[in-house]
């Protein structure tokens, strides 16, 4: 990932321009790769192991996810809307 990109998704998601411990930002950064990671993966069907990353990277973002939930469940709300994860 570009460092300008995360850059942003930390303005845009962090309480503070070095906040990159926060749920709510590693949510953000794990979404952006998950995307990214996607895309590689449409090209390169038998790339078993990037998908292996893949998926555990997922597992990393729902943990975290219900971590948000249950602590807060406003800011729950706010990330799923924001990030797009639910259709």
């Amino acid at each position: 990932m570009e460092r300008n990109k995360k850059k942003k998704l930390i303005a845009k998601h962090g309480k503070h321009q070095k906040d990159t411990g926060s749920a709510q930002v590693q949510i953000a950064i794990l979404t952006e790769r998950i995307n990214e990671l996607t895309g590689h993966l449409k090209v390169h069907k038998k790339d078993i192991h990037s998908r292996k990353g893949l998926l555990s990277m997922v597992g990393k973002r729902r943990r975290l996810l219900n971590y948000v939930k249950n602590k807060n469940p406003e800011k729950y709300q706010e990330v799923i809307k924001t990030l797009e994860l639910r259709k």
